[in-house]
């Protein structure tokens, strides 16, 4: 067998972590961006601890393997959640746009990330179930409003009909791309590892964008 080349151009790891409260759609939005998915509120389940996702794109030239931590939002689950926090380059909060309660709570979480991540990560808070439109509590003014006061990005979507889910993940690596003290020094220097693509499972992980034999074979991981 021919001997294994090192890759010259390795792809930049980065780290995302989805949070927010319970039912505000995050699940949904990481199956609609990696999956190009979306299951209706009444077949899809509360997300138990974590679930673990990795997707590959590119952005500006570069290679990306995004490793997205989707959180649960109960209560009950935030001392199993914290240590996800670590290493994380990119939050996404998330709330519902129909839900007020769910964008009150936005404080507690922005709290939680003043005690575990830095303030060089980039947030971004989005606004999900704009197709809710009809049913809408908070205004998009007043979200925009928060974020800016939070230094956040900010957008709003639709996990149901794909509207900002993109544009929402490319943002945040955009930003994270022109942040380098983010992820200078980490480029292809995580492993990845795998469940059978489980990622539907607590833990499993969900291999997106890779061809057969592009999909890590060893085991690790690169939070």
């Amino acid at each position: 067998m021919p001997p294994t080349q090192t890759n010259p151009n390795p792809p930049i790891n980065v780290k995302l972590l989805l949070i927010g409260n319970s039912s505000v759609g995050k699940s949904s939005l990481l199956l609609r961006f990696s999956d190009e998915q979306w299951l209706p509120e009444d077949e899809s389940s509360a997300t138990i601890g974590v679930d673990f996702r990795v997707h590959k794109m590119e952005l500006k030239g570069k290679k990306v393997k995004l490793s997205i931590w989707d959180t649960a939002g109960q209560e009950r689950f935030r001392t199993i959640t914290s240590s996800y926090y670590r290493g994380a380059q990119g939050i996404i909060l998330v709330y519902d746009v129909a839900n007020r309660e769910s964008f009150e709570a936005l404080p507690r979480w922005y709290s939680e990330l003043e005690t575990y991540v830095s303030s060089s990560v980039v947030k971004i808070l989005v606004g999900n179930k704009v197709d809710k439109e009809f049913s809408r509590q908070v205004p998009t003014a007043e979200g925009q409003k928060f974020a800016d006061r939070m230094s956040s990005l900010f957008i709003e979507t639709s996990a149901k009909t794909a509207v900002g889910v993109k544009d929402t993940f490319q943002e945040v690596v955009e930003r994270i791309l022109d942040t380098p003290e983010l992820w200078e020094g980490v480029a292809g220097s995580g492993k990845t590892s795998t469940s059978g693509g489980n990622g539907g499972v607590p833990g499993g992980v969900q291999v997106v964008g890779l061809s057969d034999d592009q999909k890590p074979q060893d085991g690790g991981c690169s939070c």
